[in-house]
């Protein structure tokens, strides 16, 4: 994000910051937020994997955990691959089909294929 076209302020939507350091800042309201965080937000969703590659739609990963399947005895075995996940927001940050049916998976489980 450059200087020459400035966030809108999280806090109050004003579109009058300027950046101050490593931050920007709101002349309306005073609220100052870091100029990553504001990279991140505008990159949307950010999602890593169990070795810190990031994750992105489409891309193929491979468990490297056997996972229980809840209400089921149905076990996700180490190795297996998933192709085609989908980033989500939330707890579980990635959707997926398995062999077990669809699935909402912790990225922390996975590593990028």
């Amino acid at each position: 994000m450059s200087t020459e076209n400035p966030p809108k302020c999280p806090a109050c939507q004003e579109d009058m910051t300027y950046p101050d350091g490593e931050n920007w800042v709101c002349a309306q309201c005073g609220n100052e937020w870091s100029m990553t965080a504001a990279i991140e937000e505008e990159a949307g969703l950010i999602v890593k994997d169990a070795n810190g590659n990031l994750l992105a739609d489409g891309d193929t990963v491979t468990l490297i955990k056997d996972l229980k399947v809840k209400g089921s005895s149905t076990t996700l075995k180490v190795g297996t691959k998933i192709k085609g996940i989908r980033l989500v927001s939330g707890d579980h940050e990635v959707d997926c089909k398995t062999e077990a049916g669809n699935m909402l998976l912790k990225a922390c489980f996975l590593k990028k294929a």
